[in-house]
Parts: C-alpha cells; sequence; structure tokens
C-alpha cells in the first residue's frame, strides 16, 4: 500500500530542521510548509526547505487544509511547555500528530493529549527515538528467540559528559532552570527504553541531587537522578542520570543493560554497540560503525509513516502519546518519592487498553 502523506513541522529549532530534514527524505511523505511564531525562524527554514512559511497553527490549518500529519516539535520550559496548544489544536483540526519528547512537562497536559487523541481516533506518536536502532532492533531479537530468558535485572546510565569544575552564573531565564527540568526532559528516554524491553514499571524509588558548583551558581535544577524501580514481569531495574556534572567512564554517555536466565546484552551508545553474553559461550558483539546519534531521527520518522500507511490498531503506533505518558507518570512518580524522602510510589494507572479484533486472539 503506498501513500504520501502531506506534513508539515511546528516549531523551527534545530529539532525542526531535524524534522523536516527526515520528511523531505521521506518516500511516503511531502513537506507542505513550516510553522513557527518566530517569523526570522520560520522564513529561515522556508528557504532551507523550499516551502511556505507561517507564523501560527491556526493559519497553517486554515491555509493548508490538505495537511494530514503535523510534527510538533516546539520547545518551552524543561523541553515540552510548548506541546500542548498545537498538538491540541491540531488534533482537533483531524490532523495525526508527532509531538517531541517530553509530550508535556505537565502531567495533566500529557493525560489530556492522549485522551483526547483516542477521543478523535487520530494516531499521536512520539518521538522516543532511543529504541529505533540497529543495536535495538538486535536486542528486539534476542528477546523474541528466548535468548534471553526470564528478565532478572535491567540497568541504564545516560546523561551528558562533564564536569563542574568551572562555575558560572546560572542564567534565571534559561528554559532548564527549573528544579525539575532535567528528570523531566531528559528522564524520558531512558525510561522509554526500559519500558520498551521490560514493560510497565509498578514501583518506584527516587533520590535526586546537584553539586556543590551548581548550588553556588544559583542553579535551581537537581541535576543527578537515582532511580529505583520494579517491573510488572518481575524484572528489578537501576537508572543513574546526571546532566555533565562528572566524566561518565564506561559504557560512554549511554549504556543499558537486559540479564535474563539465559543470556545478557548490553547496548553502549545508543546507536554504536550490542555484547550478548551466553553462559559458556564468547560473547557475541556488534559494531554497527555509527556514531550520530541522529541516525534515530529517520528510522523513528519512518516508523511513524508506515504505521499510518499499514492502518495498524491505534493500539499498535510504536512510541505513541500512550507510551510518552507512561514515561511522564513515572518521572512524576519519581519526583513524588524524592519530595517524600525516597519512599516508593506506585506511578499513576495509564488508560486503559481496549484491544483490537485484529490482534486479540
Amino acid at each position: 500500500m503506498e501513500k504520501i502523506f502531506k506534513s508539515a513541522v511546528v516549531g523551527m529549532g534545530g529539532i525542526g530542521k531535524t524534522h523536516a530534514t527526515c520528511i523531505k527524505n521521506n518516500p511516503n511523505a511531502e513537506l507542505v510548509c513550516v510553522c513557527d511564531v518566530n517569523k526570522q525562524r520560520a522564513d529561515e527554514a522556508a528557504e532551507q526547505f523550499g516551502v511556505p512559511a507561517v507564523y501560527s497553527v491556526k493559519d497553517m490549518l486554515k491555509n493548508y487544509p490538505e495537511i494530514e500529519v503535523v510534527h510538533v516539535t516546539t520547545s518551552g520550559f524543561e523541553n515540552g511547555s510548548w506541546h500542548y496548544v498545537p498538538t491540541m489544536e491540531c488534533l482537533d483540526a483531524g490532523k495525526h500528530v508527532l509531538v517531541e519528547k517530553p509530550i508535556s512537562n505537565n502531567i495533566e497536559e500529557a493525560r489530556e493529549m492522549v485522551a483526547f487523541a483516542t477521543k478523535k481516533d487520530l494516531y499521536l506518536g512520539c518521538d522516543l527515538n532511543h529504541y529505533f536502532s540497529e543495536p535495538a532492533f538486535r536486542a528486539d531479537q534476542l528477546i523474541k528467540d528466548n535468548k534471553v530468558g526470564e528478565q532478572v535485572y535491567a540497568l541504564t546510565k545516560v546523561g551528558f559528559n562533564g564536569s563542574a569544575v568551572n562555575v558560572g552564573v546560572a542564567d534565571p531565564n534559561s528554559r532548564m532552570n527549573m528544579m525539575y527540568a532535567h528528570t523531566k526532559a531528559f528522564l524520558t528516554h531512558p525510561f522509554s527504553v526500559m519500558r520498551h524491553f521490560s514493560g510497565d514499571i509498578t514501583h518506584i524509588q527516587c533520590f535526586m541531587e546537584k553539586p556543590g558548583a551548581r548550588k553556588q551558581s544559583g542553579d535551581l535544577m537537581m541535576s543527578i537522578a537515582s532511580v529505583n524501580m520494579k517491573f510488572q514481569n518481575g524484572c528489578i531495574g537501576y537508572m543513574l542520570s546526571q546532566r555533565g556534572d562528572a566524566c561518565f567512564g564506561l559504557g560512554g554517555w549511554w549504556s543499558y543493560e537486559l540479564a535474563g536466565t539465559r543470556g545478557t546484552f548490553c547496548i553502549e551508545n545508543c546507536v554504536e554497540k550490542l555484547t550478548y553474553w551466553e553462559n559458556g559461550k564468547d560473547p557475541e558483539i556488534m559494531n554497527t560503525g555509527v556514531t550520530d546519534f541522529g541516525a534515530t531521527f529517520p528510522i523513528r520518522i519512518n516508523a511513524f509513516y508506515e504505521d499510518l500507511i499499514n492502518e495498524v490498531p491505534k493500539e499498535h503506533l510504536r512510541s505513541s502519546g500512550r507510551d510518552a505518558l507512561a514515561t511522564m507518570e513515572y518521572i512524576f512518580a519519581c519526583i513524588e518519592s524524592y519530595e517524600s524522602g525516597g519512599e516508593v510510589v506506585r506511578p499513576h494507572a495509564l488508560p486503559a487498553l481496549h484491544g483490537h479484533p485484529t490482534i486479540i486472539h
């Protein structure tokens, strides 16, 4: 089944340009226009991609009714406060939406976005792109082939390499100078990876901190997060994330390890490497030769268009709005746990799955 979806991008910063490039290079999509409330940014992107510029979602929907898919790549506080309004406007107009992560920095808005997409019977996807890579696909196959077995533990380490030796003065107007900015903007990805491989999380305990250098600078952000978790399947998990406060050691900036009764795999730096260990055998090593994390974007975006073309049941959309909501429920459980001194928290329930007659048996 061949179809070309007429598409637009709202929010023409760096990520918006990345989405626009992916659309231009995708045989199943056609870029109709670009949109940004910042006229200069919209005009520059329009010239770069050879399409018209518009300066509001309202005008975009009015002037280009043929649009079928909208990519919402706006930013805002904690990288997500400008996602809700354009997403809701586009859904209300009957457009499918692919929104950047986090789906929203406000949990009530995130829940409403997912519920509204369901009510409108539209596809709402999110750019949870860290498990759209060759190592992740190989890991999927290992699990499918029962090469991992019963899951025992999952470990994630992800963050920015750096140090806090040089103390500056925090910018009070920065979208990230907020207490839980790192938690909301960045834990989305590691939670999405852990849930992708191990399923829903039922229990969370979290500790947060920031080094003295951040405190001296007046930075409000809690930049270090330590998260214990338990999955519905019985697997035990741990995540460590930090925002450039230290130099990471083994595994680089990103590592994920899943161990089971039959074997263990570890993915390094998202796109670069997978190692699989099986008892009594030499490790199986996949080196992709890919070092650019940006390679995940066209893969993830193409998957969204494939799912639209194949008209998959909404509940089976890969990297869906519901999946993105799950990561935010875990993040807000982390915040609740931290604020209660490290108590174990049960994440808020996700919207019920009702199943589809072509899938359920």
